[in-house]
Protein backbone atom coordinates (compact mmCIF):
# COMPACT_ATOMS: atom_id res chain seq x y z
CA UNK A 1 0.00 0.00 0.00
CA UNK A 2 1.19 3.42 -0.77
CA UNK A 3 2.21 5.84 1.79
CA UNK A 4 -0.86 8.18 0.71
CA UNK A 5 -3.18 5.21 1.32
CA UNK A 6 -1.85 4.06 5.01
CA UNK A 7 -2.32 8.00 5.86
CA UNK A 8 -5.45 7.63 4.88
CA UNK A 9 -7.10 4.67 6.76
CA UNK A 10 -5.58 5.63 9.74
CA UNK A 11 -6.97 9.45 9.72
CA UNK A 12 -10.31 7.58 9.39
CA UNK A 13 -9.90 5.23 11.96
CA UNK A 14 -8.83 7.52 14.13
CA UNK A 15 -12.08 10.45 13.19
CA UNK A 16 -13.68 6.94 13.54
CA UNK A 17 -12.93 6.44 17.00
CA UNK A 18 -13.19 10.03 18.04
CA UNK A 19 -16.91 10.35 17.06
CA UNK A 20 -17.45 6.92 18.87
CA UNK A 21 -15.64 8.48 22.10
CA UNK A 22 -17.89 11.84 22.02
CA UNK A 23 -21.02 9.89 21.72
CA UNK A 24 -19.84 7.25 24.09
CA UNK A 25 -19.21 10.01 26.53
CA UNK A 26 -23.10 11.54 25.97
CA UNK A 27 -24.50 7.97 26.37
CA UNK A 28 -25.04 7.47 22.67
CA UNK A 29 -25.25 3.94 21.95
CA UNK A 30 -24.35 3.51 18.74
CA UNK A 31 -24.52 -0.51 18.28
CA UNK A 32 -27.04 -0.51 19.74
CA UNK A 33 -30.75 -0.86 18.58
CA UNK A 34 -32.82 2.37 20.12
CA UNK A 35 -36.13 3.68 19.57
CA UNK A 36 -36.78 7.67 18.95
CA UNK A 37 -39.65 9.38 20.90
CA UNK A 38 -41.08 13.04 21.21
CA UNK A 39 -42.30 15.21 24.15
CA UNK A 40 -43.83 18.21 23.89
CA UNK A 41 -42.78 21.26 26.77
CA UNK A 42 -43.90 24.68 26.98
CA UNK A 43 -40.85 25.41 28.92
CA UNK A 44 -37.90 22.67 29.12
CA UNK A 45 -35.94 24.70 32.19
CA UNK A 46 -32.67 24.86 30.82
CA UNK A 47 -32.81 20.92 29.74
CA UNK A 48 -29.57 20.02 27.73
CA UNK A 49 -28.83 17.23 25.11
CA UNK A 50 -27.53 14.28 26.45
CA UNK A 51 -29.51 15.16 29.97
CA UNK A 52 -30.67 11.56 30.86
CA UNK A 53 -33.94 10.25 31.27
CA UNK A 54 -35.39 7.77 33.81
CA UNK A 55 -38.07 5.73 34.40
CA UNK A 56 -38.86 4.90 38.62
CA UNK A 57 -35.34 5.80 38.79
CA UNK A 58 -33.53 3.52 36.75
CA UNK A 59 -31.72 5.35 32.99
CA UNK A 60 -33.21 4.10 30.18
CA UNK A 61 -32.03 6.92 27.58
CA UNK A 62 -31.45 10.36 26.75
CA UNK A 63 -32.21 13.28 25.31
CA UNK A 64 -31.12 13.28 21.42
CA UNK A 65 -32.62 16.58 20.30
CA UNK A 66 -34.56 19.47 21.25
CA UNK A 67 -36.11 21.79 19.06
CA UNK A 68 -38.33 24.64 18.76
CA UNK A 69 -42.14 24.21 17.45
CA UNK A 70 -42.45 27.15 15.18
CA UNK A 71 -45.79 25.35 14.47
CA UNK A 72 -46.76 26.19 17.92
CA UNK A 73 -45.48 28.95 19.30
CA UNK A 74 -44.17 28.46 23.26
CA UNK A 75 -43.95 25.19 22.68
CA UNK A 76 -40.30 22.80 22.39
CA UNK A 77 -40.19 19.17 21.19
CA UNK A 78 -37.52 17.07 23.24
CA UNK A 79 -36.41 13.83 21.09
CA UNK A 80 -35.62 11.17 23.50
CA UNK A 81 -33.77 8.16 22.89
CA UNK A 82 -35.25 5.14 24.42
CA UNK A 83 -34.21 1.38 25.00
CA UNK A 84 -35.48 -0.16 21.39
CA UNK A 85 -37.89 -2.44 23.23
CA UNK A 86 -39.26 -0.23 26.07
CA UNK A 87 -42.51 0.20 25.74
CA UNK A 88 -44.20 3.52 27.08
CA UNK A 89 -48.02 2.77 27.84
CA UNK A 90 -50.70 5.51 26.15
CA UNK A 91 -51.30 8.13 29.04
CA UNK A 92 -47.47 8.24 29.91
CA UNK A 93 -46.30 11.56 30.57
CA UNK A 94 -42.32 13.27 29.90
CA UNK A 95 -41.59 15.23 33.38
CA UNK A 96 -38.83 17.96 33.63
CA UNK A 97 -37.44 18.06 37.03
CA UNK A 98 -35.12 20.54 38.34
CA UNK A 99 -32.36 19.48 40.59
CA UNK A 100 -30.69 21.20 43.58
CA UNK A 101 -27.45 21.97 41.07
CA UNK A 102 -29.12 23.33 38.79
CA UNK A 103 -28.85 20.70 36.75
CA UNK A 104 -32.53 19.23 34.84
CA UNK A 105 -33.40 15.77 34.17
CA UNK A 106 -36.61 14.10 32.69
CA UNK A 107 -38.43 11.34 34.03
CA UNK A 108 -41.05 9.40 32.48
CA UNK A 109 -44.22 8.77 33.96
CA UNK A 110 -45.91 5.74 32.76
CA UNK A 111 -49.59 5.27 32.69
CA UNK A 112 -49.35 1.61 34.50
CA UNK A 113 -53.18 1.32 33.67
CA UNK A 114 -53.36 1.70 30.41
CA UNK A 115 -53.06 -1.72 27.99
CA UNK A 116 -52.38 0.57 24.80
CA UNK A 117 -48.79 2.07 24.26
CA UNK A 118 -47.31 4.65 21.74
CA UNK A 119 -45.30 3.91 18.78
CA UNK A 120 -41.61 4.95 18.64
CA UNK A 121 -41.99 8.59 16.46
CA UNK A 122 -44.94 9.94 19.21
CA UNK A 123 -45.30 12.64 20.47
CA UNK A 124 -46.08 12.59 24.68
CA UNK A 125 -46.93 15.39 26.74
CA UNK A 126 -44.54 17.35 29.26
CA UNK A 127 -44.93 18.56 32.48
CA UNK A 128 -42.57 20.49 34.91
CA UNK A 129 -42.05 19.97 37.70
CA UNK A 130 -39.54 22.64 39.60
CA UNK A 131 -38.93 20.60 42.76
CA UNK A 132 -37.34 22.66 45.41
CA UNK A 133 -36.93 25.58 43.37
CA UNK A 134 -40.16 25.84 42.15
CA UNK A 135 -41.22 25.50 46.23
CA UNK A 136 -38.46 28.28 46.58
CA UNK A 137 -39.70 30.37 44.46
CA UNK A 138 -43.41 30.66 45.73
CA UNK A 139 -42.24 30.93 49.05
CA UNK A 140 -40.08 34.22 48.23
CA UNK A 141 -43.15 36.78 48.34
CA UNK A 142 -44.55 36.11 50.79
CA UNK A 143 -41.23 35.87 52.38
CA UNK A 144 -40.93 39.32 50.94
CA UNK A 145 -44.76 40.15 52.41
CA UNK A 146 -43.40 39.18 55.84
CA UNK A 147 -40.02 41.37 56.00
CA UNK A 148 -42.08 44.47 57.75
CA UNK A 149 -43.69 42.17 59.61
CA UNK A 150 -40.60 40.73 61.02
CA UNK A 151 -38.94 43.98 61.18
CA UNK A 152 -41.43 45.06 63.76
CA UNK A 153 -41.55 42.04 65.56
CA UNK A 154 -37.26 42.42 65.94
CA UNK A 155 -37.79 45.83 66.97
CA UNK A 156 -40.64 44.79 69.63
CA UNK A 157 -38.12 42.00 70.82
CA UNK A 158 -34.96 44.61 71.07
CA UNK A 159 -37.41 46.85 73.27
CA UNK A 160 -37.97 43.96 75.32
CA UNK A 161 -34.80 42.53 75.79
CA UNK A 162 -33.49 46.19 76.88
CA UNK A 163 -36.70 46.66 79.56
CA UNK A 164 -34.86 46.53 83.18
CA UNK A 165 -37.87 44.38 84.06
CA UNK A 166 -36.25 41.73 82.27
CA UNK A 167 -33.10 41.81 83.77
CA UNK A 168 -34.47 41.76 87.28
CA UNK A 169 -36.69 38.77 86.12
CA UNK A 170 -33.95 37.10 85.13
CA UNK A 171 -32.10 37.38 88.74
CA UNK A 172 -34.63 36.41 90.47
CA UNK A 173 -35.07 33.26 88.11
CA UNK A 174 -30.88 32.68 88.94
CA UNK A 175 -32.17 33.17 92.46
CA UNK A 176 -34.93 30.93 93.09
CA UNK A 177 -33.24 28.33 90.75
CA UNK A 178 -29.68 28.77 93.90
CA UNK A 179 -33.11 28.09 96.48
CA UNK A 180 -34.33 25.40 94.49
CA UNK A 181 -30.75 23.73 94.25
CA UNK A 182 -30.59 24.22 98.10
CA UNK A 183 -33.78 22.65 98.60
CA UNK A 184 -32.69 20.05 95.86
CA UNK A 185 -30.05 19.13 97.98
CA UNK A 186 -31.89 19.08 101.81
CA UNK A 187 -34.62 16.98 100.55
CA UNK A 188 -31.98 14.35 99.27
CA UNK A 189 -30.42 14.62 102.33
CA UNK A 190 -33.54 13.87 104.01
CA UNK A 191 -34.40 11.09 101.68
CA UNK A 192 -31.11 9.62 102.46
CA UNK A 193 -30.76 10.06 106.21
CA UNK A 194 -34.20 10.88 108.12
CA UNK A 195 -36.35 9.04 105.54
CA UNK A 196 -35.03 5.55 105.99
CA UNK A 197 -34.83 6.09 110.24
CA UNK A 198 -38.83 7.55 109.65
CA UNK A 199 -39.72 4.67 107.12
CA UNK A 200 -37.89 1.80 110.11
CA UNK A 201 -40.63 3.85 112.80
CA UNK A 202 -43.23 3.58 111.21
CA UNK A 203 -42.72 0.17 110.23
CA UNK A 204 -42.49 -0.67 113.80
CA UNK A 205 -45.27 1.72 114.11
CA UNK A 206 -47.25 -0.69 111.98
CA UNK A 207 -45.81 -3.44 113.50
CA UNK A 208 -47.68 -2.52 116.95
CA UNK A 209 -50.78 -2.19 115.63
CA UNK A 210 -51.00 -5.76 113.88
CA UNK A 211 -50.04 -6.76 117.35
CA UNK A 212 -53.01 -4.33 119.17
CA UNK A 213 -55.20 -5.70 116.20
CA UNK A 214 -54.22 -9.31 116.98
CA UNK A 215 -55.40 -8.72 121.11
CA UNK A 216 -58.02 -7.14 119.84
CA UNK A 217 -59.57 -10.04 118.09
CA UNK A 218 -58.91 -12.22 120.97
CA UNK A 219 -61.28 -9.96 123.02
CA UNK A 220 -64.87 -11.08 123.96
CA UNK A 221 -66.86 -7.86 122.64
CA UNK A 222 -70.27 -9.12 124.02
CA UNK A 223 -69.09 -10.35 127.41
CA UNK A 224 -67.53 -7.05 127.60
CA UNK A 225 -70.40 -4.89 127.02
CA UNK A 226 -72.30 -7.33 128.83
CA UNK A 227 -70.30 -6.02 132.22
CA UNK A 228 -70.30 -2.56 130.84
CA UNK A 229 -73.78 -3.04 131.08
CA UNK A 230 -74.11 -4.22 134.45
CA UNK A 231 -71.42 -1.47 135.61
CA UNK A 232 -74.26 1.26 134.29
CA UNK A 233 -77.02 -0.97 135.72
CA UNK A 234 -75.37 -0.94 139.68
CA UNK A 235 -74.26 2.32 139.27
CA UNK A 236 -78.09 3.31 137.88
CA UNK A 237 -79.30 1.55 140.93
CA UNK A 238 -76.99 3.29 143.50
CA UNK A 239 -78.44 6.78 142.24
CA UNK A 240 -81.62 5.50 142.58
CA UNK A 241 -80.28 4.57 145.74
CA UNK A 242 -78.89 7.68 146.83
CA UNK A 243 -82.26 10.14 145.61
CA UNK A 244 -84.12 7.60 147.70
CA UNK A 245 -85.32 8.46 151.45
CA UNK A 246 -85.81 4.23 152.07
CA UNK A 247 -82.52 3.52 153.11
CA UNK A 248 -80.10 4.84 155.68
CA UNK A 249 -77.56 6.22 152.50
CA UNK A 250 -80.66 8.33 151.41
CA UNK A 251 -81.60 9.60 154.80
CA UNK A 252 -78.11 10.98 154.84
CA UNK A 253 -78.43 12.84 151.33
CA UNK A 254 -82.12 13.81 151.35
CA UNK A 255 -83.01 14.62 155.26
CA UNK A 256 -82.82 17.75 155.75
CA UNK A 257 -82.52 17.75 159.10
CA UNK A 258 -79.23 16.15 158.81
CA UNK A 259 -77.88 18.59 157.47
CA UNK A 260 -79.38 21.31 159.88
CA UNK A 261 -78.23 19.29 162.99
CA UNK A 262 -74.51 19.17 161.33
CA UNK A 263 -74.71 22.57 160.95
CA UNK A 264 -75.65 23.40 164.61
CA UNK A 265 -73.10 20.99 165.20
CA UNK A 266 -70.55 23.10 163.46
CA UNK A 267 -71.85 26.31 164.87
CA UNK A 268 -71.50 25.16 168.24
CA UNK A 269 -67.79 23.44 168.24
CA UNK A 270 -66.95 27.39 166.39
CA UNK A 271 -68.64 29.34 169.40
CA UNK A 272 -66.64 26.82 171.93
CA UNK A 273 -63.13 27.20 170.26
CA UNK A 274 -63.68 30.75 170.57
CA UNK A 275 -64.74 30.64 173.89
CA UNK A 276 -61.66 28.45 174.80
CA UNK A 277 -59.52 30.76 173.08
CA UNK A 278 -60.85 33.96 175.22
CA UNK A 279 -60.62 31.96 178.87
CA UNK A 280 -58.73 28.79 178.49
CA UNK A 281 -57.79 28.82 182.19
CA UNK A 282 -61.94 27.75 182.25
CA UNK A 283 -60.62 24.83 180.81
CA UNK A 284 -56.74 23.83 181.51
CA UNK A 285 -55.16 24.05 185.01
CA UNK A 286 -51.60 23.39 185.09
CA UNK A 287 -49.34 24.56 187.81
CA UNK A 288 -45.84 23.57 189.18
CA UNK A 289 -46.80 23.20 192.50
CA UNK A 290 -49.63 21.01 192.50
CA UNK A 291 -53.40 21.37 191.85
CA UNK A 292 -55.88 24.36 193.49
CA UNK A 293 -59.17 23.77 194.28
CA UNK A 294 -60.87 25.87 191.75
CA UNK A 295 -62.81 28.56 192.52
CA UNK A 296 -66.03 28.63 191.37
CA UNK A 297 -65.66 31.07 188.56
CA UNK A 298 -67.91 32.12 185.87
Amino acid sequence: MKKEVQIGLIGMIAIALLIFGINYLKGVRMFQASSYYYVEFTNINGLAVSSPVFASGYKIGLVRDIEYNHAKPGHVVVEVELDDNMNIPQGSKGELVSEMLGTVKMNLLFNLESQTYYQPGDTLPGIVNNGLMGVAEGIMPKVEQLMPKMDSILHSLNQLLANPALTATLENTEKLTANLDVTTRQLNKLMQNDLPQLTGRMITIADNFSVISENLKGINYAETFQKIDSTLYNVQTLTNKLNSKDNTVGLLFNDPTLYNNLSATTANAASLFEDLQAHPKRYVHFSLFGRKEKANNK
